[in-house]
């Protein structure tokens, strides 16, 4: 039996309307507002839909772990969510990047290894082996994935819920660019994660499972079976490198990448955009 009613096109259209107008009005959301997707593929329908209200080009991919519990249920080990136009932020070295968290919503930030991409991926070519993403490979930075979400327990909620809304992702800090990155040893890249001056987290590119590569041939992989390929210019991050770190507005993190030095970022409320979806 068909678990969903006729309708159920039209409650993604609504979900992925509330998620929208929760965002730009940073409203947080208690309860996820209708019915929670399923499976992965009702989550992608539901954050294509919310793509298209927002409005703004996707200028890169987030790529997120799937927890192992639900990896055995849904069937992949990944999930990528939009980095929109606007949300990129590259500040000087020294100075910080912003990030606008929603009161009562969920806000995390992530130690990352960022790709560039140099060229389009072919529109009909959808699944890559990691050596195959390498040719698609620009550069390779430091980043910070700022995640967030209106929704508090987007992550409890489960993966099919955490791809509906953008992936969990509220943009991106980029840092610098690890030159020879090609012949540096996994173990050689690594990261600490503070906030206000207390380490919450390290790790490093030996963190993302199997490798940053496969995180990015993922990213090409699904993205094209969804009908958007990967454009020159872009950004791919590849995972949380030490984990995820909750914050919340008022307080500082910092992420060290050792020789390739360091990112700040600032939290602050939130206010409307006055815009609606």
């Amino acid at each position: 039996m068909d678990r969903h009613p006729p309708d159920a096109g039209s409650d993604r259209a609504t979900i992925a309307g509330r998620l929208v107008d929760a965002r730009r009005q940073a409203r947080a959301l208690p309860q996820y507002p209708g019915s929670v997707p399923a499976n992965l593929d009702e989550g992608y329908a539901c954050q294509d839909l919310a793509i298209a209200l927002w409005d703004r080009p996707v200028v890169g991919w987030k790529v997120g772990r799937i927890p192992a519990d639900w990896e055995t249920t849904l069937g992949e080990e990944r999930l990528v969510g939009p980095i929109f136009e606007g949300a990129v932020q590259a500040p000087h070295a020294g100075a910080s990047g912003t990030f606008a968290v929603i009161p009562g919503g969920f806000a995390a930030v992530e130690a990352e290894f960022v790709f560039r991409i140099d060229r389009d991926a072919p529109p009909d070519k959808t699944a890559y082996t990691a050596a195959e993403a390498a040719a698609f490979v620009g550069a390779l930075h430091v980043g910070v994935e700022l995640a967030g979400s209106p929704l508090p327990l987007i992550n409890a909620l489960g993966p099919p819920v955490v791809v509906s809304d953008f992936g969990n992702n509220a943009g991106l800090v980029l840092g610098a660019e690890i030159t020879g990155w090609q012949r540096r040893a996994a173990e050689e890249l690594t990261c600490e994660t503070f906030i206000d001056g207390r380490l919450v987290g390290e790790g490093g590119a030996a963190s993302i499972s199997g490798g940053l590569l496969a995180a990015l041939a993922f990213a090409l992989s699904r993205c094209a079976r969804r009908g958007h390929p990967l454009k020159r210019g872009m950004l791919v991050t590849t995972g949380a490198a030490t984990g995820i770190h909750d914050i919340v507005a008022g307080q500082r993190a910092r992420i060290s990448f050792g020789e390739w030095g360091e990112i700040l970022c600032d939290t602050v409320a939130a206010t409307p955009s006055g815009e609606r979806a």
